[in-house]
């Protein structure tokens, strides 16, 4: 059963308006899908938060507005403030939970590899895979046991477990996680390391605080 989501139907879309449906503890959001027109909404920002904190990124949301009306959705794309971090803007993306969809979902490796226990190194490549399935049928999450992974050892798509709810649609030859042997001591290199070069920035968010 979806999670039920109260939206308030948001007619005045003016700056002024926005920042202070925000200050009130709402964020702005706009309701799409395939072949309907966009619907401006708002929603409470703590509930959202919690919803997607228990129910997870890729959670059905029956998302109930104004006039009584629910449809069902899953949230799409969100915007932060680029200093706060609070989530300013949303989108709702309407589901047929007849027809398949492709989404993102996250990837978690459990268990220790015995190569790592013997010094190798493990690596992660992928956090997330390209799921195909109906909106019901999305899982919350791939997990990959790492255990019997011995140095040399990798996993990739093709070595996971097949679903008949849900296919993966990422290359199956991508590696999803492997362990390397043991990098070269300093000493045997010979080489020498700058240290004081700064690490590159991942990942900044630069969204802006426009109302879409």
């Amino acid at each position: 059963m979806a999670i039920i989501l109260k939206a308030n139907k948001r007619e005045d879309l003016t700056r002024a308006s926005t920042k202070e449906i925000r200050r009130e503890g709402f964020v702005p959001a706009v309701v799409y899908g395939k072949e309907k027109e966009a619907q401006s909404v708002s929603v409470n920002s703590l509930e959202l938060l919690k919803t997607v904190r228990d129910e997870g990124r890729n959670a059905i949301i029956s998302l109930d507005v104004d006039s009584g009306e629910k449809v069902d959705v899953m949230l799409h794309e969100y915007q932060t403030h680029p200093v706060k971090g609070d989530v300013i803007h949303v989108d709702f993306y309407i589901v047929d939970m007849k027809e398949e969809m492709d989404v993102a979902v996250a990837l978690r490796l459990e268990g220790e590899a015995v190569g790592s226990k013997e010094g190798g190194i493990l690596q992660q490549p992928l956090y997330e895979l390209q799921v195909r399935a109906k909106p019901r049928d999305i899982p919350e999450e791939i997990v990959v046991n790492v255990d019997d992974l011995d140095i040399g050892d990798s996993i990739s798509i093709a070595d996971l477990p097949k679903s008949d709810l849900y296919e993966f649609i990422d290359d199956e030859e991508a590696t999803v996680v492997t362990v390397l042997a043991p990098e070269a001591e300093e000493e045997e290199t010979g080489e020498e390391v700058d240290f004081s070069a700064e690490p590159e920035l991942i990942g900044a968010d630069d969204e802006e605080e426009e109302e879409k």
